[in-house]
């Protein structure tokens, strides 16, 4: 499915009308008429209760009197609030204000702060509230009546229904802007917007559904639209199959380089992600002083002992074994507890430069990098970049709270620049790939938040590189899945306690249920159990 920022939905409601002859005024009907339909089924009593929609003067505030007006033909007692004057509507909203109106319902102006004191009551005691009052079109924090109304809005303790986007939020990044509402149910028109899947912005959405108002698939479906949220059907046709005349090589052999003093867990833990992702041999390269300890801690991976520097870190001296190493093998994992002793940093600088096979890079690899990143440009095969924000700024040279904030565009440049493939860690990790294409990752989860996770996602998108997957889909797949398995093991252990080794359990189980379509998330939008509404009447 695709993500889509305001101006390219916009672009979109144009299409269908001077393209397929769908006016907006129909859009503007499908958008009403569904969110009615949706919040049936969220709230299965909602023809027994009391309803508020308080709509602003804009589209948004149009869509919220066709809510109203169908609410109202279902019997449900409708108390409509418009935060504007009946003459300042214009075009669609105007004319379904005038619908409405003619329908008998009862429209209240509300103009000023005494003028929605005197609706507190009747809000106060609404089993629901729609919120109509702004839609994609808000540039900058709301303001006037609109912003006075959503900080009401918030403090009554009523469930809230936002229609497109919780009124006071942007529409296409993860930033949070002031005053905004915090909905329990948001029902977002034909394509979700960026902000309802990015943090910290998503947290004021609550769970959101896609509401088909009738644009063509054609238009929602556009390969010029970049953003994509993952969902469990593409994973289920990604994965590769196993034919019955195989053997060990048929999947791939993974080269791993990780691993210092007091960092053998990374190691280890990325070695074993690639042979969790289906690969068939993995080979771990860790420093000479190491090598004994990591053959008796890994039964299933062969290890190699590398010249080493003082500090017992992997030494550049072995660079030239490496490439030798690489013959025979289908990819290189590098960087999950490597160290940043400057030696080190320059062997990884070396290999990116003169690697025969893809290389995913992580961790203490991608800060290797950070002085440097030009020699991403310089390789001959494709890479992988798996970062945290932390470690994308240091490489970037940019503050961390400004990766956070501009995801998207920050991943597009990294990609175009470098010409990588990036997975951005975080909550909705996000892919990106060096033609601008990004996928909003939508499965994992709080308790994923602990040491060792990101480097069983090193190893598990190396296993699927090794298996002939292409980079952009290894890591699109690797990242579902890994956050999959995380929400797994989430479920039987809380998040509190979880750990790695949790989530590389579960790697079996979550493979099983994409390939057998049987994922617990079929959607890419959390669906959470609706709940029946205690009426106030």
């Amino acid at each position: 499915m695709k993500v889509v920022t305001a101006k390219e939905m916009q672009e979109l409601d144009r299409r269908a009308e001077a393209e397929y002859g769908i006016s907006s005024l129909i859009l503007m009907e499908n958008a009403g008429a569904g969110a009615v339909r949706e919040m049936e089924r969220y709230f299965p009593g909602v023809y027994r209760s009391r309803v508020a929609v308080v709509c602003g003067k804009g589209n948004n505030g149009g869509d919220g009197l066709v809510v109203a007006r169908h609410l109202a033909n279902r019997g449900v007692k409708v108390h409509l609030l418009l935060l504007a004057k009946k003459d300042e509507l214009k075009g669609d909203a105007a004319i379904n204000l005038r619908i409405a109106q003619n329908a008998g319902i009862s429209v209240a102006e509300v103009v000023t702060a005494r003028d929605l004191q005197g609706h507190q009551v009747a809000l106060a005691t609404s089993d629901v509230i729609v919120d109509a009052i702004l839609g994609t079109g808000l540039t900058g924090p709301a303001r006037g009546i609109s912003a006075e109304a959503i900080q009401v809005l918030n403090k009554l303790g009523r469930p809230l229904v936002a229609l497109d986007l919780p009124s006071g939020l942007g529409s296409d990044d993860g930033r949070i802007q002031e005053p905004c509402v915090r909905a329990r149910l948001t029902l977002t028109f034909a394509l979700p917007k960026r902000s309802l899947l990015l943090y910290p912005a998503a947290q004021c959405a609550g769970e959101v559904r896609v509401v088909d108002i009738g644009i063509p698939r054609v238009l929602l479906t556009d390969p010029k639209l970049p953003v994509n949220v993952t969902d469990a059907e593409e994973m289920r046709a990604a994965l590769p199959p196993r034919d019955p005349d195989t053997h060990k090589g048929t999947y791939g052999h993974v080269l791993v380089l990780a691993g210092s003093p007091g960092m053998t867990g990374a190691a280890a833990l990325t070695s074993l992600g690639a042979l969790r992702a289906g690969a068939g041999l993995v080979t771990l390269a860790v420093p000479e002083g190491l090598n004994d300890l990591m053959e008796v801690k890994l039964t299933e991976v062969m290890t190699v002992g590398l010249p080493e520097t003082e500090e017992r870190t992997v030494a550049f001296e072995a660079r030239d074994t490496l490439l030798g190493l690489m013959e025979g093998k289908r990819v290189l994992a590098l960087g999950p507890g490597l160290s940043t002793h400057p030696e080190t940093a320059r062997l990884v600088v070396a290999l990116v430069q003169s690697a025969k096979i893809p290389l995913v890079i992580d961790a203490d690899g991608v800060t290797a990098l950070a002085r440097q990143p030009e020699v991403l440009s310089r390789a001959s095969v494709p890479v992988i970049l798996t970062p945290h924000p932390g470690e994308l700024s240091r490489l970037l040279m940019v503050s961390k709270e400004e990766v956070i904030e501009k995801r998207i565009p920050i991943a597009q440049k990294v990609t175009s620049t470098y010409n990588v493939y990036l997975v951005l860690k975080g909550a909705r990790t996000l892919i990106a790939d060096p033609g601008g294409a990004v996928h909003v990752n939508p499965t994992g989860n709080p308790g994923m938040a602990t040491g060792g996770v990101g480097d069983v996602l090193t190893g598990l998108i190396a296993g699927l590189l090794s298996q002939g997957l292409a980079p952009a889909l290894a890591a699109v797949v690797g990242v579902y899945l890994h956050g999959l398995a995380g929400d797994l093991a989430c479920e039987q252990l809380g998040p509190e306690a979880m750990i790695a080794t949790d989530l590389m359990e579960k790697l079996p189980e979550a493979i099983r249920a994409v390939k057998d379509g049987n994922s617990p998330l079929r959607t890419p939008f959390p669906h959470s159990s609706p709940g029946e509404i205690a009426p106030s009447i």
